[in-house]
């Protein structure tokens, strides 16, 4: 099996004390956006009529346009720190790394690609 005894083996493959950090962040990650969630649906529900100009000129509002932003940024950030999770609970090889990074930058390529639509509505709202 392996040189030394069983507590050899293992000595060193401790608590790394990063787990409440995470736990805490999910926990967190998870109440905003039940509040934002609200939020948002609300938002949508209270509309006066659904087409294209009335949602844009919804969006382009500076207090709708902040709370979206924030909504995006803790949803994705939520989604990384469950499937960080997954990850490491399910992938014991060298693609757990792979997994890990590709994970990061589909995250932060999804994130910035709404957070730039969100502005992008803002600041050209009046411009219509």
């Amino acid at each position: 099996m392996g040189d030394g005894t069983a507590i050899g083996r293992v000595r060193g493959l401790g608590s790394s004390h990063e787990g409440t950090h995470h736990w805490w962040h999910q926990r967190l990650t998870a109440g905003s956006n039940l509040i934002l969630v609200l939020w948002f649906v609300l938002s949508i529900a209270l509309l006066p009529g659904y087409d294209w100009e009335t949602v844009h000129a919804w969006a382009g509002q500076t207090f709708v346009a902040v709370p979206l932003i924030l909504l995006v940024v803790s949803t994705f950030y939520h989604f990384r720190l469950g499937l960080q999770v997954v990850i490491e609970d399910y992938q014991h090889d060298e693609t757990r790394v792979v997994a890990l990074v590709a994970l990061n930058f589909f995250t932060l390529a999804a994130a910035t690609t709404a957070i730039f639509a969100i502005l992008k509505t803002a600041f050209t709202a009046g411009a219509i």
